[in-house]
């Protein structure tokens, strides 16, 4: 039987589980840019207050187990952005009903393109995106790409 998890929007108190949990993966996988730093040390100011949106899930035993913000980058386009999951958490069905609630939060929203950007080193990531309905876009690389040092990947939902 899956775990109930359930998410949260944004508040000032789940603000440090944005910097934590994505500081933890992109550490470990990669290092911290600027845009990282930045955007992680203050979610208000870089996500919240420009339109966008930060949600947190929540384990009924393990608290805030994971993260994901959609940016607005004007004119109905959002990027899908800082996804997250704590290492103890892994494997325990975070990641997909955490995008799958993201995703459900856009449709409602006035988006008009969704897309992510990221790395072929992140296989699950990238098999998740896909499976989720996301595709590999050109386009949104040439647009977006040079955001990230990282970036080598990019992708758009097709279901907005």
């Amino acid at each position: 039987m899956p775990t109930e998890i359930d998410f949260l929007p944004y508040s000032d108190e789940l603000a440090k589980y944005f910097l934590s949990i994505n500081q933890q993966w992109i550490e470990d996988m990669f290092s911290m840019e600027a845009a990282d730093t930045a955007m992680l040390t203050d979610p208000y100011h870089y996500v919240i207050e420009p339109g966008g949106k930060i949600w947190f899930a929540r384990h009924p035993e393990l608290g805030i187990v994971g993260t994901c913000a959609l940016l607005n980058k004007g004119d109905g386009i959002f990027e899908l952005t800082k996804m997250g999951v704590i290492a103890k958490a892994r494997g325990i069905k975070v990641g997909e009903p955490l995008l799958q609630y993201v995703i459900r939060q856009a449709q409602v929203m006035p988006v008009s393109c969704l897309f992510l950007l990221t790395n072929k080193k992140c296989e699950a990531a990238i098999h998740l995106y896909e499976k989720n309905g996301f595709v590999h876009s050109d386009e949104i690389m040439r647009r977006f790409g040079a955001a990230y040092a990282r970036c080598d990947v990019a992708m758009q939902y097709m279901g907005v």
